[in-house]
């Protein structure tokens, strides 16, 4: 089945998180050939995004909102139809608020898919016994209770790692300029995979009956589906299947779940 959609991908936050949501892309499309994949774009523009958690965090003035609407109104000229974010903390109200504002104002019709939105519907429709979820995330996404905001008014229970655990393990895996992943992505580095497969455990550990890597770097030190038996949610997987969903529903695979 063809179709007349166009997925567009927002890349460079950081720039292996924007691959990976398109190698997701390719790899849960039902397709037998070349011609049977759905078209997709991905502009990669890090030069131009301000980091996300810098501005949450009051460290940077600059709100890369303007950026990712720039980019996304480049990608709907281009053609794209539907669109996402590779980036969970671009999801927070102040920066994602704006980018919608920002949409309006060129009275755009992409359809921008909202990612935590994207991984709560996933949860309700894939572990509906679940009601306890851990939060592997930036410090950002954290600072700003991106997921608390979306999963709490709808019956989750959030477990988040502490402020000191948040700052001195996470956030250095994600972004220490020797061995965090925005450095070093492809391998990431053992050093970065051990401690967040550690904060993976300790969130198990207090009650998390699943755990979210809400952000997009994450997957990457932690491919695997569960740790410990635990589901490992995979948020760059989830929008990547929701822009399939969105742009041909029929080329969408099943989801193997184990």
């Amino acid at each position: 089945m063809t179709t007349n959609n166009i997925i567009g991908v927002v890349g460079g936050v950081g720039p292996q998180a924007g691959l990976d949501l398109v190698q997701k892309i390719f790899d849960q499309t039902i397709a037998s050939s070349d011609q049977e994949h759905i078209p997709v774009m991905l502009i990669s523009h890090p030069d131009q995004i301000a980091d996300r958690t810098a501005f949450i965090t009051g460290k940077s003035s600059t709100n890369p909102a303007y950026a990712i609407a720039s980019i996304l109104q480049q990608l709907e000229t281009a053609g794209a139809t539907v669109a996402g974010i590779a980036c969970n903390a671009a999801h927070a109200p102040k920066i994602f608020d704006v980018i919608r504002d920002e949409m309006s104002h060129w009275n755009s019709r992409l359809h921008l898919l909202h990612m935590i939105e994207e991984v709560a519907r996933y949860l309700k429709e894939t572990y509906p016994g679940v009601r306890c979820v851990g939060l592997i995330s930036t410090l950002g996404t954290a600072r700003a209770r991106v997921y608390q905001g979306i999963l709490e008014p709808k019956g989750y229970k959030v477990i988040a790692p502490s402020e000191e655990h948040q700052l001195n393990v996470i956030h250095q895996a994600i972004y220490d300029s020797e061995f965090g992943i925005k450095s070093k992505s492809h391998p990431v580095t053992e050093k970065a995979r051990t401690a967040l497969i550690n904060a993976t455990r300790t969130l198990i550990q207090r009650g998390a009956e699943a755990v979210i890597l809400g952000c997009t770097e994450v997957p990457l030190a932690i491919p695997e589906s569960h740790v410990e038996g635990v589901p490992a949610v995979d948020s760059t997987l989830i929008l990547a299947r929701a822009l399939i969903r969105e742009a041909c529903p029929d080329k969408l695979r099943p989801l193997a779940i184990t």
